[in-house]
């Protein structure tokens, strides 16, 4: 499994210490010199994200040599980790952009007013329904994705069993003692997966689907790498005890991360999605109140919703473009699970409920 996948999904309502890493080279002169006094000589912008933010070097170097900006990322752990140390550093932002906070915390981050309202360029190309602020403009959408559940094919067919499609699939009883699931209340997919199950079968109805779902057998652990990589029997981290859960709380991105780099390329991937599990996420980036590079950090955001950044995305941190036209590559055309119809929830619905279904989801599940 790619790195970037595994480091979207470790705890996502924990504090982390940030990391700075200077992800760009020099390039020419532009818009840098409107860089207003108050920020770094050298015209730098700073991006807070979350530890899965990557870009090719080639292109923070042309958005460089376009505007005169260097790029200097600083990570925060998990997505949810990354939101509180911004909300927890409001008064003092250690950026000009963040990037990552995603529609299941989106409310945390507008609650505490860590935006300014900015429209960004390009930004009539993206669809409206991922346009969750699109009244004020305080986030820019910038990257979609979907959490679901993830099968081992392999034991699937050695066990000539059908993989599960949907949720109701998995409190069958063949399905029983086969899923690994993360804790809700620390990581990003597990909350997305119990996102999900609200979505699908309503506010009356989730807490018995997961008493089914603990009857039947299902795993809990902290995160998606102990997850993915410690109990699921189809990853292909290099591990030598493989385990020996043949489903998963992971991503549609799944089945590409797992076949990239492989050769020969292989038919179809070793793991496949059931497509009615999932759960759409989408990521936003917004400028953050107070930042000392507003100049830089608007052509940051302008800069994401170019075709060069959007069609980088998916080989670098494993999500879909949002701005119409872009393409994604054929790796992520062939073996990617297309997901139609993904669970989703409005943003004022998750905004109102998510803590107290994530203390509901606790006494249930543990």
């Amino acid at each position: 499994m790619n790195s970037t996948i595994r480091r979207r999904a470790v705890g996502a309502l924990v504090l982390a210490t940030a990391a700075a890493t200077v992800l760009a080279a020099c390039g020419g002169s532009g818009s840098g010199k409107d860089t207003p006094a108050g920020a770094a000589a050298s015209h730098t912008v700073t991006v807070v994200s979350h530890d899965s933010f990557a870009a090719s070097d080639s292109v923070l170097a042309a958005f460089t040599k376009e505007t005169g900006y260097k790029v200097k990322v600083l990570r925060g752990g998990d997505a949810g980790a990354a939101v509180n140390q911004a909300i927890l550093t409001e008064d003092h932002p250690r950026g000009d952009v963040f990037f990552g906070v995603d529609n299941t915390l989106l409310s945390r981050a507008l609650d505490h007013g860590l935006f300014d309202p900015y429209q960004a360029k390009g930004l009539d190309q993206v669809a409206s329904d991922v346009q969750l602020d699109a009244a004020r403009h305080r986030v820019t959408p910038i990257d979609s994705g979907d959490v679901c559940v993830t099968y081992d094919r392999a034991w699937f067919a050695s066990h000539r069993i059908a993989p599960p499609r949907t949720f109701a699939d998995l409190v069958k009883p063949q399905y029983k003692n086969l899923l690994v699931t993360e804790n809700v209340a620390t990581s990003s997919p597990g909350l997305a997966f119990m996102l999900g199950s609200v979505a699908t079968y309503g506010q009356d109805q989730w807490q018995a689907y997961w008493k089914q779902l603990k009857n039947n057998g299902v795993e809990v652990v902290d995160g998606w790498e102990q997850a993915y990589n410690d109990r699921f029997s189809g990853s292909a981290a290099g591990h030598k005890a493989k385990g020996d859960r043949p489903l998963v709380v992971s991503y549609a991105s799944s089945p590409p991360a797992e076949v990239v780099g492989v050769d020969p390329a292989p038919a179809q991937s070793p793991v496949g999605v059931s497509t009615g599990t999932c759960f759409r996420q989408i990521e936003f980036a917004g400028l953050l109140h107070g930042a000392k590079n507003t100049a830089g950090g608007k052509a940051f955001i302008d800069f994401m919703l170019t075709r060069a950044f959007q069609q980088d995305m998916p080989l670098e941190m494993y999500v879909d473009p949002v701005v119409k036209g872009a393409t994604e590559p054929p790796v992520f055309v062939k073996y990617g699970a297309r997901i139609d119809h993904p669970a989703t929830l409005p943003p004022a619905t998750i905004a109102a409920h998510r803590d107290d279904w994530v203390k509901t989801w606790t006494s249930t599940v543990l």
